[in-house]
């Protein structure tokens, strides 16, 4: 054991909670859901992340790191329409559809197949909006924004992984010390709330579908990808039909899918936490271990969040979807011939468009394959 199995794993548990925590929040608003059954979802979901982590790592003696789907997440806060009931029916489906995956492996297949220039356009016109929302944050309040906005580029200089959460403790401090803030929540323990699911075509082609595509092509399918690209080579059916599992199970109590880490498990799977690859299983525990106290307190924090300004929330959800934007516009627009369609298919997604109580996320995946179709029928 060396102290760097728990240090980065810490590390991995923080950046990934405090960095996008602020999406997860965005989403609970969009959906309607009140401040408890936030702090249930939030609960729900590190409870699921502590257990599938944990669990996974000492089964296959490999880092296996789950998050939650932040794409996912930036897909509900997206969305409009949609009761909080509605979108735990659509979490449950989206978790099924995850299990189904793993049990019917031409699934995972089908997926794959999905051209990554198609996807990565869709993610894009998903989290574009929280980029533009937080350029928009500046008028509002430019003694606060301004200076955080520039501690963050600065910052990605050094230490990447730390930028956003520097902003989000460095932002509420700032807000408490120059009475933006009334005064902290007094502290309080997690608990679980169930809510009941609704069932309704327009969540289920709009919300659940597009959750399941985005969780696969843009989480589990990368986080399998760092895995192998760190030595490793899991079986992908177990991991996925895990994380699908706990999303069943942790639907019912608000929270969404789950899903294999891409950014937490390259902090978790390289060289720097253990020169043995056979050792870096070891800081799935320590891990799973900081996602239970993250429950424990969960409803603390969202109540923190409840308080903070809304310019901040918007911000740190912004900047922390950067990152992402500009990995899905590089590869969306890296193959010429595949251009003009994922193109398309970022605009429809971003424009929110709405059609039959059926999302935009939809609608920009079924232009922007039926563009791509187009373009290679032209060709043969």
């Amino acid at each position: 054991m060396r102290i760097s199995i728990p240090v980065s794993a810490f590390v991995a548990a923080i950046v990934g909670f405090g960095g996008t925590l602020a999406i997860v929040i965005a989403a609970a608003v969009a959906v309607g859901a009140t401040q408890l059954q936030t702090a249930s979802w939030v609960t729900a979901l590190c409870l699921a992340m502590a257990f599938e982590t944990a669990w996974l790592s000492w089964r296959t003696k490999m880092p296996v790191i789950t998050a939650w789907s932040t794409p996912g997440v930036a897909l509900i806060a997206a969305s409009s329409g949609f009761s909080m009931n509605e979108a735990v029916g659509a979490f449950l489906i989206a978790g099924a559809l995850l299990v189904a995956t793993a049990l019917f492996r031409p699934l995972t297949t089908l997926i794959s197949r999905i051209p990554a220039s198609v996807a990565s356009g869709m993610l894009a016109g998903i989290v574009v909006t929280f980029a533009t929302e937080a350029a928009k944050t500046v008028p509002l309040d430019p003694w606060l924004i301004v200076p955080l906005i520039a501690a963050f580029f600065v910052l990605r200089l050094i230490n990447p992984a730390i930028s956003v959460l520097a902003v989000l403790i460095g932002g509420g401090a700032a807000a408490f010390l120059t009475g933006r803030v009334g005064g902290l929540p007094t502290p309080e323990i997690s608990t679980l709330t169930w809510i009941w699911p609704e069932f309704s075509a327009g969540a289920v082609v709009g919300l659940a579908v597009p959750l399941y595509l985005v969780t696969m092509a843009s989480q589990n399918l990368s986080g399998l990808a760092v895995l192998r690209a760190s030595g490793y080579e899991p079986d992908p059916a177990p991991l996925i039909g895990v994380t699908g599992l706990f999303s069943v199970l942790t639907a019912p109590f608000g929270a969404s899918t789950t899903n294999l880490a891409a950014i937490s498990a390259a902090i978790c799977t390289g060289p720097d936490v253990h020169p043995d690859p056979a050792e870096r299983w070891k800081t799935g525990p320590f891990y799973a271990l900081a996602y239970l106290i993250f429950a424990l307190f969960g409803a603390s924090l969202v109540a923190i969040f409840a308080v903070l300004p809304q310019s901040l929330i918007a911000l740190v959800a912004g900047l922390a979807l950067l990152g992402p934007l500009t990995n899905a516009l590089s590869i969306a627009l890296q193959k010429e011939n595949e251009r003009m369609a994922a193109t398309v298919t970022f605009a429809v997604t971003a424009s929110g468009l709405v059609l039959f109580g059926i999302g935009s996320a939809f609608w920009g995946l079924v232009a922007g394959l039926a563009v791509l179709s187009l373009d290679r029928f032209k060709k043969t």
